[in-house]
């Protein structure tokens, strides 16, 4: 069996209410799953049962309380819950890509620019990044005539939009998908279907979470069901 891009073991998180004494509310506890190339796993569960905690905690947003996040980079692993800083950051740039429900860009730079510069750190060429992001963009149904302004002026939607496309633009092992057809019509979340087909079969390993039962239906190979890990304890 091929090895997993990404193992959870035993991993737990609370968070700490400054304004509440201490309070100390556990979210989840003692989670473990592994993704494997041309995987999707599907972060089940309510509202509340930690699914968004576990992709930042991935991606190294969130630290983790106890347990192991193993990503691997090459031929090693890299445990991102006690990864120093740059080593995150180096994981970010190679291996890990993360698509979320909000698109934060630098000011006045131009959608088609945001997203073939995603391409371009990904490795690809100057001009094969340009024509991937012309290629996403369309897919996408962004209209030519907004490419070349910044998608602060957009639609929720349209951004939204531009926010999957410089997601998916990079060539990177793992990704980390937090409810990208959140704010899209049917077309466009069957286009976002078909691009993470795409990256299945390119051997990318997917964890994700998907809202729209249609979109989870016909992207997950397995649905890990969050509420089992999930505690309202507080400590």
């Amino acid at each position: 069996m091929t090895e997993p891009l990404v193992r959870l073991s035993g991993v737990a998180k609370s968070f700490t209410l400054h304004l509440r004494d201490g309070l100390r509310i556990r979210v989840v506890d003692n989670v473990s799953f592994a993704a494997r190339p041309g995987e999707c796993v599907v972060l089940g569960g309510p509202s509340g049962a930690g699914k968004s905690s576990i992709l930042k905690m991935i991606y190294g947003n969130y630290r983790c309380d106890t347990g192991s996040i193993l990503v691997r980079d090459g031929e090693g692993m890299v445990d991102v819950a006690t990864a120093e800083p740059r080593r995150i950051l180096a994981l970010r740039a190679h291996v890990m890509g993360y698509v979320s429900q909000f698109l934060r860009v630098i000011p006045r730079v131009s959608a088609l620019d945001i997203v073939a510069a995603s391409a371009a750190e990904g490795g690809l060429g100057r001009q094969e990044a340009w024509c991937r992001a012309e290629r996403l963009l369309t897919l996408l149904n962004v209209p030519e005539r907004l490419w070349s302004l910044p998608p602060g002026t957009f639609s929720g939607g349209e951004q939204q939009r531009v926010n999957i496309a410089r997601g998916l633009a990079p060539d990177r092992p793992l990704l980390l998908l937090d409810e990208p057809t959140a704010s899209l019509d049917a077309a466009n979340r069957a286009v976002v279907v078909r691009l993470i087909e795409e990256k299945k079969k390119a051997g990318v390993a997917i964890v994700g979470i998907f809202h729209d039962e249609d979109v989870r239906d016909k992207v997950a190979d397995r649905v890990v069901d969050m509420a089992a890990f999930a505690t309202e304890k507080a400590a």
